[in-house]
């Protein structure tokens, strides 16, 4: 496993945010933001078009989280100065509705409720709010146009933020072609369901993938040290097993699940970032 340490860079990506309206659970009107980095160099060439990923804080996070709590910034801006990836959109939202982000100790089903409710938002109100204001792959912000520039588009997310990505494969696959789940297992059957529930979470998502473009790649990662390693990694040794639907490879350029396990790590942004460094090169062939 790379490991990413801070580089100094001359050719800096930019931060702006994105405000759109929506509704909470009872229907009332809620105005929400994200943040979205920039590739340095952005609107340089008008006719050029970036791929984009969503990326998730975890649970008591807001679009701030992620900024705020590692390098990804300066890992980005690194990144692809050294041509180590190609220039991309990075989108910062949140999935909580009533506040920007979680107050007191958390309520794992509430949590679960949370990410999931946050599905429909995901591809009617903020995807449309970004794509619509910036250059991706998307000719327009309609479901159609959306879909049909799936391949271009990612989902990753730090633990909650990885239940959510589970989320977005298992009721969105139409609209990503690429999963990074970090330190976080799908809930669908249940808090912890990639432990605890592992057959029953493992076929809801073989019954999810017949849906999915049959190009979708999952890059999951966690830490020997992580608390999420009791859930994730059984979820994900039960997917590999079904090699009907997924086709696991240690090479990130080939088969469509990957799993990496860092030794030591443990929960914590300043860790799950080096995850996404290692697979960054991979996101968008």
């Amino acid at each position: 496993m790379r490991k990413y340490e801070y580089h100094d860079v001359n050719f800096r990506g930019t931060i702006e945010k994105v405000c759109y309206s929506t509704t909470n659970k009872d229907g009332q009107p809620r105005e929400k933001y994200a943040l979205i980095y920039l590739p340095c160099g952005y609107g340089e060439e008008p006719s050029r078009r970036y791929p984009i990923l969503y990326l998730m804080h975890g649970g008591g996070g807001n679009p701030d989280a992620w900024l705020d709590c590692c390098k990804i910034k300066n890992m980005l801006d690194y990144t692809i100065d050294a041509g180590q990836v190609q220039p991309l959109i990075v989108v910062f939202p949140s999935f909580y509705k009533e506040k920007v982000s979680r107050i007191g100790k958390p309520q794992p089903e509430l949590e679960n409720f949370n990410v999931e409710f946050f599905q429909k938002e995901l591809v009617t109100e903020l995807l449309p709010a970004v794509e619509g204001k910036y250059r991706t792959y998307a000719e327009d912000v309609t479901a159609q146009g959306l879909q049909s520039s799936y391949a271009h588009r990612g989902i990753g997310g730090f633990s909650m933020g990885g239940c959510t990505t589970w989320y977005a494969f298992l009721k969105n696959n139409r609209y990503f072609g690429t999963y990074v789940p970090l330190s976080g297992d799908c809930w669908c059957c249940g808090v912890k369901g990639g432990g605890d529930h592992t057959m029953e979470t493992v076929d809801a998502l073989v019954g999810a993938a017949a849906n999915a473009p049959k190009d979708f790649r999952i890059y999951a990662a966690t830490g020997t040290e992580d608390p999420a390693h009791a859930s994730l990694t059984p979820q994900v040794e039960e997917m590999k097993k079904r090699t009907e639907v997924f086709h696991f490879s240690e090479n990130y350029a080939e088969g469509n699940l990957h799993y990496l396990l860092g030794e030591g790590m443990v929960h914590a942004y300043e860790e799950v970032y080096q995850y996404l460094y290692n697979f960054l090169p991979y996101l968008f062939p």
